[in-house]
């Protein structure tokens, strides 16, 4: 009997080539079909994951499924696996989902975080979880009145990479949020899907707006009218992280679904050069 099994995963995605299977280049799916592969000799496994994170993104709550015949019980899935991924992929937990469900498919909304190091000294161990601005103080505030004109759905062209198969650029942004921390200024974006890309090239407008070098006007303008060619900089991968894939119903316990990226925060210790 064929089953359907779901996983939720975690991933350090500094030294991968994105999510998707890529000729002569380490992906997550790649690594993923290997060692299931490993474990189902008979058969060839095709890994379908809610996201396709880019080359150096991360992920806490990647959501995957693939199709099993196999003798091995659902319960043993996890530990089958972890003792065969490399450390930088986690499996937490395995289900069997109905043969109808789809990882991509059945997603109701993606979450993403973003982090950025905002201070002027150097940290060694946010160097690969967060993107450091250390010139200016981001105005938050600033930052937040952009991000909420986001909300609802909108043709968010300007954001989308070239190279992208789909049809429209239309998606929903449910929820936004921003939080500064010390040093440490988060960002949190909940749609129920993202162009290729998006997260990224937003976040490189974003940033431009809390340090003054785009007026919240501007960063408008590009967006609603679909100014591609002046969205120029995307923020680099390694600030993000895909941490919450949300379903109808739930299919993992909530403990290793939502929120296993450790938030972070960090006293000022010295003071940048405010942008106000």
């Amino acid at each position: 009997m064929k089953n359907r099994i779901a996983l939720v995963i975690q991933y350090d995605g500094s030294n991968f080539c994105g999510w998707q299977n890529q000729k002569d280049s380490i992906t997550v799916q790649g690594t993923l079909e290997e060692k299931i592969s490993e474990l189902y000799p008979s058969k060839s496994v095709k890994v379908i994951a809610a996201g396709r994170t880019d080359s150096g993104v991360h992920a806490s709550g990647q959501v995957v499924h693939f199709d099993y015949s196999g003798p091995i019980p659902i319960q043993r899935w996890t530990s089958a696996l972890n003792g065969r991924l490399p450390l930088s992929i986690k499996v937490l937990e395995a289900v069997i989902v109905p043969s109808e469900w789809h990882a991509c498919y059945s997603a109701k909304y993606r979450r993403y975080r973003y982090s950025i190091f905002n201070g002027s000294y150097p940290n060694l161990f946010l160097q690969n979880i967060c993107w450091h601005r250390y010139r200016l103080k981001l105005d938050v505030n600033l930052m937040k009145h952009a991000l909420h004109d986001l909300l609802g759905l909108h043709d968010f062209a300007a954001f989308q990479k070239a190279g992208s198969n789909r049809s429209n650029s239309l998606t929903t942004v449910q929820d936004v949020s921003i939080l500064r921390q010390g040093d440490i200024v988060t960002v949190e974006i909940q749609a129920s899907g993202f162009l290729y890309g998006m997260v990224r090239l937003l976040m490189g407008q974003l940033v431009a707006v809390g340090e003054k070098r785009l007026t919240l006007e501007e960063f408008t303008h590009r967006w609603r009218r679909g100014l591609r060619s002046e969205v120029k900089d995307a923020a680099p991968p390694h600030g993000l992280c895909l941490i919450r894939v949300g379903y109808e119903e739930q299919i993992f316990s909530k403990e290793k679904s939502f929120d296993t990226f450790p938030s972070f925060s960090l006293p000022i210790f010295d003071s940048l050069k405010d942008t106000t």
